[in-house]
């Protein structure tokens, strides 16, 4: 399983940013059966959970203090999860992973070392 996140960049205060990361495999894996996570990791800070996706058409779960600005999402059609990101704040800015995991269970999916793949990141900048 191969993960390419997209989408970051620079932004002012109070823009917004549509992040993607896209999902390959080997025949076989179904995406969507698998739980997509997005991390984030700001410098000098341990990599925190933002927001993921069950699934089979499970549930989605988002940070509690960036509900209401940040949406996590997925296609799976084309083998896609996707992260709106509105109302950006400077305390937003930082490194974002998606990770995918087809064995993770509910209780685990805010744990970075729960997820078996990483994307290499993008780097969102919010400036005040």
């Amino acid at each position: 399983v191969q993960l390419q996140a997209s989408g970051g960049g620079l932004v002012q205060e109070g823009g917004s940013l549509r992040l993607s990361c896209a999902f390959s495999g080997p025949t076989g894996q179904t995406f969507r059966r698998y739980t997509l996570g997005w991390f984030r990791q700001a410098p000098g800070k341990e990599r925190q959970f933002v927001a993921a996706t069950k699934g089979n058409g499970g549930a989605t779960y988002v940070l509690e203090s960036v509900k209401g600005r940040l949406t996590i999402s997925r296609d799976n059609a084309k083998n896609a999860v996707y992260l709106q990101m509105n109302s950006l704040q400077p305390e937003d800015t930082a490194v974002y992973y998606c990770a995918a995991s087809s064995t993770i269970i509910t209780s685990s999916l805010r744990t970075p070392n729960q997820y078996h793949y990483w994307g290499p990141g993008t780097l969102v900048t919010v400036s005040s």
